[in-house]
């Protein structure tokens, strides 16, 4: 003969439909409390992304030329030193 606590383990657990219920109610709101965060979280993602493109492009980044002439003296070669550490060699003739 099989003790009490035997037979519950062969034949499954009997729950009541209340605790059923409220555990089910427990999971929805589980899982929808999770979807909310998942979309404040792709919210936050998407407006630090549009943050960073916004400042980042408040720099004004300059594609002027700069023309710089310079007159050598006689027949010599005009060099000059750019800012940028170039040396740029100039005709001959004085220009």
């Amino acid at each position: 003969m099989e003790s009490n606590h035997e037979e519950h383990m062969n034949n499954g657990i009997v729950v009541p439909y209340v605790v059923y219920r409220d555990s089910l109610a427990h999971n929805r709101w589980v899982v929808r409390a999770l979807v909310i965060t998942l979309l404040v979280i792709a919210v936050f993602l998407v407006v630090s992304n549009a943050a960073w493109v916004y400042f980042w492009n408040q720099y004004d980044y300059s594609s002027d030329e700069v023309v710089t002439t310079i007159d050598s003296e006689g027949d010599g070669v005009a060099n000059y030193t750019g800012g940028d550490g170039g040396v740029i060699y100039g005709k001959g003739d004085g220009t």
